[in-house]
């Protein structure tokens, strides 16, 4: 009986060591595996504007993450059922973390989310989530404002133009913010909007930089994904305040005053990590200066030396808490109050923004 028991004991202790040898393999070969990450952008990343710099930041991850993942890009996805069809084809080839760089995306995205609950949607600029689905953006607003100052200090005119994509709460904060930066500097300056209705086309683009110079406008700025706004006001020899990338240096112009940028590897990075580790959770994210998620180009040196130091001084401000754009009191281009002087605008007010402060000449209907 002892020989018996001893023998049992043997056997259990070599399966025990077997299944947790096992164990440890499965661990391991999960943990080699490579995650699979999805990127869909609205146009090429040649645009050198908005996807160019999504791309960068996707450029960082793969550089940081190394062969730990491998990115699988769509690019030129429409704004339709072509999202869904995309990121179908994503999942099918394996992808558990998808990130889609475009506003309207944000209801099919949602879509694909709830039939695919093991896989992390990553949607940016908009405002729908689900368990599985998270939203990010940035306070581009506030270099939005710095821009602003800059434009209402070089315009000669005080007349600035600004190429408007469409009037989603996102383009209409920014050029508000824009104005109000503007009008810091420059109380009688205006700026007058154009939309094109589109993200990327840069014939549009470029033929409502025109309308705005033929109307008298001597700076032009933009929310479009392209350079040919930029391009077509220093052709005619004003000033750009250029977006996304910065324009400076791919016009090679130092009539590029300056361009607010965004910093998307700083977003992605975190949230693959997070993917790979099993601890990612669905958020609302809206970063900012401390994040280091926007920031602008180097200024021209075009603009006085101590003007450039105003700037950044009200930049330490905001990073600080001490100011921020909408802040005090604020009235519509109609002539209606919309915030009395003392209050700061919530976050959920400036995401939902639809109405143009005083000082811009257009409508957002």
């Amino acid at each position: 009986m002892k020989k018996l028991l001893a023998l049992l004991a043997i056997v259990s202790i070599a399966m025990a060591t077997t299944f947790a040898q096992g164990a440890s393999e499965t661990s391991d070969s999960s943990a080699d595996q490579t995650l699979k990450v999805g990127v869909i952008y609205v146009s090429a990343p040649g645009d050198f504007g908005y996807s160019y710099m999504h791309d960068q930041g996707t450029i960082a991850a793969e550089n940081y993450f190394g062969d730990k993942i491998e990115v699988i890009r769509m690019d030129n996805v429409p704004e339709n059922e072509e999202c869904e069809r995309a990121i179908e084809n994503l999942i099918d080839a394996g992808c558990k973390i998808i990130f889609a760089n475009s506003y309207n995306y944000q209801e099919y995205m949602l879509n694909e989310a709830k039939i695919h609950p093991d896989v992390y949607f990553e949607h940016c600029s908009g405002y729908l989530s689900n368990e599985n689905m998270s939203n990010y953006f940035g306070r581009m607003y506030q270099m939005r404002y710095l821009s602003g100052m800059i434009a209402g200090k070089m315009s000669a005119s005080g007349q600035i133009g600004y190429v408007g994509a469409f009037n989603t709460p996102e383009v209409v904060r920014g050029i508000n913010a824009f104005t109000l930066g503007a009008k810091a500097v420059n109380p009688d300056a205006t700026v007058r909007v154009v939309w094109t209705n589109t993200w990327f086309d840069p014939s549009l683009e470029r033929q409502g930089a025109v309308s705005l110079l033929d109307a008298g406008c001597d700076v032009i700025a933009q929310h479009q994904d392209t350079t040919e706004p930029a391009k077509a006001a220093i052709e005619r020899g004003a000033y750009a305040i250029g977006y996304n990338a910065d324009f400076g240096k791919i016009i090679d112009s130092d009539h590029v005053l300056v361009s607010p940028m965004w910093n998307w590897g700083n977003y992605m990075i975190p949230e693959i990590q997070a993917a790979l580790d099993g601890t990612w959770k669905s958020q609302s994210y809206w970063g900012g200066l401390d994040d280091d998620m926007i920031k602008l180009s180097p200024i021209s040196d075009l603009v006085p030396a101590d003007f450039q130091k105003e700037v950044m001084d009200i930049q330490t401000e905001m990073a600080a808490d001490t100011f921020d754009v909408f802040w005090g009191k604020l009235m519509d281009n109609e002539g209606t109050v919309r915030q009395m002087d003392g209050e700061k605008m919530s976050d959920s007010d400036m995401l939902s923004m639809n109405w143009f402060v005083d000082g811009v000449i257009g409508s957002v209907n």
